[in-house]
């Protein structure tokens, strides 16, 4: 008999939330964690970190106290706002925790601290932070070990001036300046977090613009708020190499330029956890070191599913919660639903920026016959109370069916209000039921009215 019905690797939002259905179900469950505190990278070392950090700035920053709120608005002195935003990131990680053990125990689900490979197809074997092996065996094993930074060897990686994404939420004084390499989500967020609070961003990537899938309009809005704030952008260029002293890092450019800052922020991408895993011993088929998957998120060994960010795309928190959720639906129950055919994305930018759907670069790419409406926050009676004269709302609509096939926003509460076009979206809803629904007033949730009532002019 095996030890557990269900053993998991990872504690991350994948993992709690496969271990919770299980569970329900009244499977013995066990989670595998080799970190000293659980919730992975999306509690201790990602996205929790980051977005309480994002929050400090944004409310030290210009955008925290535009319209109404500049009136009623105190100074604020960027000297010594750093500790206290980590601080306060602490806080609110300790928080967290603190509720997902709670809901664990209370589901029955073991906790078991180590290190975990591959001794079969069935068998674990756990190295404890002592040293002392044992070995567990289940019916069903899902991996959700989670990702870490890219670290390429040519980078001289010293935890104090050259950074990644997880050393960088560990500062603990603000540099003068920092040199951001890359132009993807990770880079964005921390450019818009570290430019709020004062620090002079030179940012160097090789694509035409940041968050090179987007349209131009929207990622063209991110990046004149980021200028405003003083950044520098150096698009189409390539870091030839990077050196440090300790003291001052320097960047050569592949055209001859040369940048010096206090630090370097190196946010090139994210590779998967595997590599001790030993999947090999189990059979799993790997492409590199992602883990293909099917519909239902099983490897090629149907037993033992992989989930999150070591599947590859989207690698977010949000869908892999629900990976894990229905990885253990499917192993126990033998059925799954569909995930939803859309899901949202957001980026937690100063200002924010959320998608669902299809993008107009990808609209044409298809071929497809469709027009677009755009809602600004401008226009709107709560957009100009919060001051937020930038903001966007935009819908892309397919004109025979009058189907939306894609919401994009950019400014304030932007992770919020694309559910709003989410659901639409995934009940088969038109452009026409935006027109006829009715919003509260005053509130940002009117632009996809002004955005709808703009596609309906064109159409």
């Amino acid at each position: 008999m095996a030890d557990y019905d269900l053993l998991i690797v990872g504690s991350g939002p994948a993992g709690q939330h496969a271990a919770l259905h299980a569970a329900r179900l009244g499977k013995r469950v066990g989670i595998i964690e080799r970190k000293p505190r659980i919730g992975g990278a999306g509690l201790q070392t990602g996205t929790i970190p980051s977005k309480a950090l994002r929050e400090v700035a944004y409310m030290a920053s210009n955008a925290g106290r535009r319209g109404m709120r500049e009136a009623f608005s105190e100074p604020r002195q960027l000297h010594g706002l750093l500790a206290e935003a980590i601080r306060r990131k602490e806080g609110v990680i300790a928080q967290q925790e603190t509720v997902m053990l709670n809901h664990l125990m209370r589901s029955g689900v073991a906790l078991i601290p180590g290190d975990a490979d591959f001794a079969d197809a069935h068998t674990l074997r756990i190295t404890s932070p002592s040293g002392e092996e044992r070995f567990l065996a289940a019916d069903i094993i899902i991996l959700a070990t989670g990702s870490r930074p890219r670290r390429p060897a040519h980078v001289p990686f010293d935890k104090k001036t050259v950074l990644d994404s997880t050393s960088v939420l560990k500062m603990r004084h603000l540099p003068r300046s920092m040199i951001v390499v890359g132009g993807g989500v990770i880079a964005c967020e921390f450019i818009s977090i570290f430019a709020a609070l004062g620090v002079e961003i030179t940012c160097v990537d090789s694509h035409e613009q940041v968050l090179a899938w987007l349209s131009k309009d929207i990622a063209g809005a991110l990046t004149d708020a980021m200028r405003s704030m003083g950044v520098r952008f150096l698009m189409q260029c390539r870091c030839q190499s990077i050196e440090t002293d300790g003291a001052v890092v320097t960047a050569r450019l592949e055209d001859g330029r040369t940048l010096a800052a206090d630090t370097l922020l190196f946010a090139q991408g994210r590779e998967p956890n595997t590599r001790y895993l030993h999947v090999g011993n189990a059979g799993i088929e790997t492409d590199g070191e992602w883990i293909p998957v099917n519909e239902f998120f099983q490897t090629s060994v149907p037993h033992i599913y992989a989930v999150g960010d070591l599947i590859g795309r989207p690698a977010l928190a949000s869908t892999s919660m629900e990976q894990g959720r229905m990885a253990a639906m499917h192993a126990f129950e033998h059925e799954a639903p569909a995930l939803a055919r859309n899901m949202p994305m957001a980026i937690y930018t100063i200002p924010e920026l959320s998608g669902v759907g299809a993008t107009e670069r990808e609209l044409k790419k298809r071929g497809v016959d469709y027009v677009v409406g755009r809602g600004y926050f401008r226009e709107s009676a709560r957009g100009q109370i919060i001051g937020d004269m930038t903001g966007l709302l935009k819908l892309n609509v397919e004109r025979q069916s009058r189907n939306i096939l894609g919401v994009h926003i950019v400014g304030e509460s932007a992770s919020e209000l694309i559910h709003i076009g989410q659901l639409v979206m995934n009940l088969g809803g038109t452009v026409d039921d935006l027109v006829r629904n009715v919003f509260n007033y005053p509130t940002l949730a009117e632009c996809y009215k002004l955005a709808a009532t703009d596609c309906l002019s064109r159409l």
